[in-house]
Parts: structure tokens; C-alpha cells; sequence
């Protein structure tokens, strides 16, 4: 039986704890019996709340409250301490579209607390499914796709988005990392924000990686940087050069990600199936 491993940074001289023989390690009981039941409630309260909202706020910005207001309880509740650099560089008068790398479902909350700003995600359309959760998607003006089937029309979705004074969230590399590097930009964001004349904004997020890891049913606390970088404008930019576009964003990213170290194992148990 292979030891636990805490893949967190450790200081100079600290040594990993192995798990007890047949058990799983600490953080799977603490995710199961501690986390899933809170964030549960949260979603349930917080999701209420929002849906109702929409019956006489239509633009969505209270729900956006909900959404923050759920996104923060669920850091400090996992205990995970976000540091934001480069808030400074944004026109809080303008729309954006923020472009970031995907590391893990924690990013979700994390750019949500950290980004003050109103805004909506362009998402997988499964989270559309969970209650709650896939309520507020839906009467709160998000955006959810297909992506074996999103169908011609999703341009001009993101588009209405962006001409109601909202800004985006991307990942547009489609799907969350497994070892935290930065993969493939895909360029349907980038068409929308060339053709809505839309800066892009570059966003490094470092070490969500570490609080819950793709496929493993662990979470733990740790430390987050989201780095906000100049915004990109689209002035200018033609749609037959939205590849080399979108490069240019992606290496602005991948520039102010932390490299993160090669992930260590749990125990098998923690595994999910």
C-alpha cells in the first residue's frame, strides 16, 4: 500500500504523514463528511435566493451578489486564501473578457471572489443540471454550451452578453488541466470579444491545482495567486488572425503561471471511480 502524500508545499525538513493502513487520507473524510455537506447548503440557500431574485431583477446583478457571496463562503469554509495582484489595471466603467487557465472546479469561486466586477461564465452545459446551482445558471444570464454540439448561435449569445454591460469568464482551454499546465487556447472567446471590439484580459491562476485535482474526490486548503494582466485590446484585429490572437493570450498566461511541482498520490481509496 503506497503512503499518503500531501501535495502542498511543505517547509525545509517537514515530512509527509502516511495514512493509516486501509484508510483513506485525512482530507477525503474532511472533503466527504465536512465540505460536501456545506457547500450543499450554500448552494441550496444561496441558489433559492438568486432563482427568486430573477422574478424582479432580470440583469442578474443581484443574483452575481449570490453568486459571490457563495463562492466566498466556499474558500473560507475549505480554507483556501486567495492573493489578487493587477485589479489596479482594469476600467471599472468598461466590460472585459477575462481569459484564464483552468486548473481545477475551485477556479470557479476563486475569480468569482476575486474579480469585482459583474460577471458571467461561458460554461459546460452539464453544471446546468445540478439543482440550484443549474437554476441560477440558467435565470441569471449565464451562458451554458454543448461542446460536442454548441451550435451556430453561441457567438451571438456571448455577444448579447457583453452588450448588456457584462463581463465574461472563459477558459479557453475547454477543460481543466490534470497537472496544472497550461494547454491549448481554443479561439471561439476570442472571435466573440474581436467582434463585440472587447478587451481581453490575460488571467494567471497558480495552485488551485493542489485544492482539488482533477478526477479525485479530495479537496484541501492552500494558497492561490490570481494574477490580473494588462488588458489586450481587439481594435484592429481581423477574425483571420484570432489564432495567433488567442497564442498571444495564452503566453501571457502561461508567463505569469506558477510552474507547479509534479503532483504526489494519495492513497488508491481517495481515487474517485
Amino acid at each position: 500500500m503506497s503512503e499518503s502524500v500531501d501535495a502542498r508545499p511543505r517547509r525545509s525538513g517537514s515530512q509527509p504523514r502516511p495514512a493509516a493502513a486501509g484508510l483513506p487520507p485525512f482530507h477525503w473524510w474532511r472533503t466527504v463528511f465536512f465540505l460536501i455537506p456545506l457547500i450543499a447548503l450554500y448552494t441550496v440557500v444561496l441558489g433559492t435566493i438568486s432563482s427568486l431574485s430573477s422574478l424582479f431583477d432580470r440583469s442578474g446583478d443581484f443574483g452575481h451578489w449570490c453568486a459571490r457571496t457563495w463562492s466566498t463562503l466556499i474558500l473560507k469554509t475549505t480554507g483556501v486564501r486567495v492573493a489578487v495582484d493587477g485589479v489596479g489595471r482594469l476600467d471599472p466603467r468598461r466590460s472585459y473578457v477575462f481569459a484564464a487557465n483552468h486548473q481545477s472546479i475551485y477556479d470557479i469561486p476563486i475569480l468569482f471572489a476575486s474579480i469585482p466586477f459583474q460577471l458571467r461564465i461561458v460554461a459546460k452545459d452539464s453544471l446546468g443540471a445540478i439543482p440550484f446551482l443549474g437554476w441560477h445558471l440558467h435565470r441569471t444570464g449565464h451562458l451554458l454550451v454543448d461542446r460536442k454540439n454548441p451550435g451556430a448561435g453561441i457567438v451571438e449569445k456571448m455577444r448579447r452578453l457583453v452588450s448588456e454591460s457584462h463581463s465574461l469568464i472563459v477558459f479557453p482551454e475547454g477543460t481543466r488541466s490534470v497537472d496544472g499546465r497550461v494547454g491549448h487556447f481554443k479561439k471561439g472567446s476570442f472571435l466573440v470579444a474581436i467582434n463585440a471590439g472587447l478587451p481581453v484580459v490575460p488571467v494567471s491562476v497558480s495552485g488551485s491545482c493542489h485544492i482539488m485535482t482533477k478526477g479525485r474526490l479530495i479537496v484541501r486548503p492552500g494558497d492561490v495567486r490570481v494574477l490580473i494582466h494588462e488588458p489586450i485590446p481587439t481594435a484592429g484585429v481581423a477574425r483571420g488572425d484570432v489564432i495567433p490572437f488567442g497564442e498571444r493570450v495564452r503566453q501571457v498566461v502561461v508567463a505569469g503561471v506558477e510552474e507547479p511541482p509534479a503532483p504526489a498520490r494519495d492513497s488508491s481509496h481517495a481515487e474517485m471511480r
